[in-house]
């Protein structure tokens, strides 16, 4: 029989998952300037969106482990699997070069993705 997570255990994984996500869109931004700058910034900011696409599904493991297990609120857990949606979406149009988009959907999941931090 499997004992479930404790609460705080499982929310404290959903804040730093939630920090992670936000971290790593802040760093998408400065290599989006240094795509603009350097040689190697296109190599830095296509890196930096598999980690950042990564750490979005992060986000959603840590919301449905403090979801099920720890038996915490559900929210977060559609908060997350929405995230996803807009990381993909994000992806798509980045690799399209639609930059009339993508930057202003890249302000857009980083705001949300500091207010879902500031609400853990």
């Amino acid at each position: 029989m499997a004992t479930p997570i404790p609460a705080r255990r499982a929310f404290s994984f959903l804040r730093i998952a939630i920090a992670l996500q936000t971290l790593t869109i802040f760093l998408q931004a400065v290599s989006s300037g240094l795509l603009m700058t350097s040689p190697y910034g296109e190599t830095l900011h296509s890196v930096g969106a598999r980690v950042m696409y990564g750490a979005s599904m992060l986000y959603v493991l840590a919301a449905v482990l403090a979801w099920k297990p720890g038996g915490g609120p559900s929210r977060p857990v559609l908060h997350a699997s929405g995230f996803l949606v807009l990381a993909s979406v994000q992806v798509a149009v980045g690799i399209a070069h639609l930059p009339s988009v993508h930057l202003p959907l890249g302000v857009l999941m980083f705001g949300l993705s500091l207010l879902a931090l500031a609400r853990r």
